[in-house]
């Protein structure tokens, strides 16, 4: 039997995807002329993507431009009246009512050249949109368009840009999990926080290596899942060289707790029966007595025991069939098999 600390790790089936997912999608309206980057390459935020045919927009752009001409001119001439107006007025030559319809007029004009200076920056932007560009760093996915194609805000997506790095690994708990720890810290937000800063996840990958670089809570969400009754969980990983991908299949290894001082028994020496357990402790006079025990958490071959020995005393390991309560017993010191190659 062993008394010490010992780490306890939950293990979860999880997904990894990027830290941010950016869905491309086309803005202007026109057919792709041609395609810039090779898919399942790194870009940069800035990067050409895609070019859609600028004719449609530059034309767009120009009628913009002659009709902020216009109505700067039309403009200008009005405000040419009202100030006429106005001082005829001064010497009572015109009416009020034709002053106050040229200071309107004026007014109007105004409003038509703020509008068309409106409708000429978004045949700015309609001719920017023609060059598709990434919006972030990250790895350029594949194309769901193609050079030819018509495409438009309303096509779907040109293609998704991932940033890997850092990337996300999402796995579920139970809710009744979730609700049992939040109840364990209701009374204590910032034991809670400063618990959360310390969980410490690793991946385990498809073959089962143990991914280089440990992770962190990232975040949780803030429903439940209606459908599986599971809380959805965010672990953040570094991953220098973009080696882990979106889409990926995982273990998420989360260490939960340390638990200080814990006794620890080879799983063999414990015996199950009809939902209980026992084991056999061995006395200073080397006679056997049969002991029930309260089990805790597997750790690779050894069981921790929550209640029923103390630090100290010697159990069976081998043989406990043949150690019946009261039988003499000659112990000798167990040492645990390798395993087998």
């Amino acid at each position: 039997m062993l008394q010490q600390d010992v780490p306890i790790y939950d293990d979860f089936v999880g997904t990894l995807e990027g830290s941010v997912e950016a869905s491309i999608q086309a803005r202007a309206q026109g057919h792709l002329v041609a395609q810039n980057y090779k898919e399942g390459s790194e870009v940069k935020a800035g990067d050409l993507l895609f070019q859609i045919d600028p004719r449609s927009s530059e034309a767009g752009l120009a009628e913009a431009q002659a009709l902020l001409a216009q109505a700067q001119a039309n403009a200008l001439q009005a405000n040419l009246l009202a100030e006429r107006n106005t001082r005829l007025l001064e010497r009572g030559m015109v009416s009020r009512q034709a002053y106050d319809n040229a200071v309107q007029q004026a007014e109007a004009a105004r409003a038509r050249v703020n509008a068309q200076r409106a409708i000429l920056d978004q045949a700015r932007l309609n001719r920017q949109y023609a060059s598709v560009r990434s919006p972030i760093d990250g790895i350029a996915g594949l194309a769901r368009a193609q050079v030819g194609d018509l495409v438009g805000p309303n096509s779907g997506p040109l293609m998704m840009v991932s940033t890997v790095d850092p990337i996300k690994a999402y796995f579920t708990v139970s809710d009744q999990r979730y609700v049992a720890y939040t109840r364990r810290w209701a009374n204590d937000p910032e034991g809670r926080r400063a618990h959360e800063q310390q969980l410490e996840f690793e991946l385990i990958l498809a073959d089962g290596s143990v991914f280089a670089h440990k992770g962190r809570l990232f975040a949780v969400d803030t429903v439940i899942d209606a459908r599986t009754g599971a809380q959805r969980i965010a672990a953040m990983f570094p991953n220098p060289g973009n080696v882990l991908r979106s889409g990926q299949f995982v273990r998420v290894r989360m260490r939960a707790e340390v638990r200080r001082g814990a006794l620890l028994v080879p799983q063999r020496a414990v015996t199950e029966l009809q939902g209980t357990y026992q084991v056999v402790v061995i006395g200073a006079d080397n006679k056997a007595e049969v002991r029930p025990v309260r089990m805790g958490r597997r750790v690779d071959r050894m069981w921790i025991v929550e209640q029923g020995l103390n630090a100290g005393e010697r159990i069976v390991v081998e043989g406990t069939q043949k150690a019946t309560a009261g039988v003499l017993v000659n112990p000798k010191p167990w040492a645990p098999r390798a395993p087998a190659s």
